[in-house]
């Protein structure tokens, strides 16, 4: 081995274990959070992104006259952290809530056949997502992670 070699960081697989990942930054607020919803993520994310940084009255209004399945999947899901939010501060009112994140990701596909002529198949993808809501009062300061002062 040269003194090169020696002066040399392990990288990648060679660090003795698994890399090192960036966790998704963590956000102060009152969080509810439902998994494997059967819809596709992207028709979710359509209605998502119109409620997205909007005050609680104003995105459950919205969402209350939308027709989308997603629409009513994002009113429960909203509603429930709200309430979480409510229960865990009694200070709390809605008009003073805002949703403040609000996260569609992809969740698995179930696989199925779909018959088709002359004895051909198709395969048909039964698509689910996972969606999670951080709703927070409106004016909160966000902490700085691990920096205070």
């Amino acid at each position: 081995m040269s003194d090169t070699d020696k002066d040399r960081k392990p990288v990648g697989n060679d660090a003795g274990g698994k890399a090192p990942r960036s966790p998704r930054a963590k956000t102060t607020g009152y969080s509810a959070s439902v998994p494997f919803q059967r819809v596709s993520a992207t028709k979710v994310r359509r209605i998502a992104d119109h409620v997205r940084r909007k005050p609680y009255v104003e995105a459950l209004a919205l969402l209350e006259v939308l027709p989308h399945k997603g629409a009513r999947l994002l009113r429960k899901l909203i509603q429930s952290a709200a309430a979480n939010a409510l229960a865990r501060n009694k200070n709390l009112d809605e008009e003073m809530l805002y949703v403040k994140e609000l996260l569609v990701d992809v969740g698995p596909s179930m696989k199925r056949m779909w018959a088709r002529g002359r004895g051909r198949a198709d395969r048909l993808l039964k698509r689910s997502c996972h969606i999670s809501v951080v709703v927070d009062e409106i004016g909160a300061k966000e902490v700085a992670n691990g920096s205070e002062g």
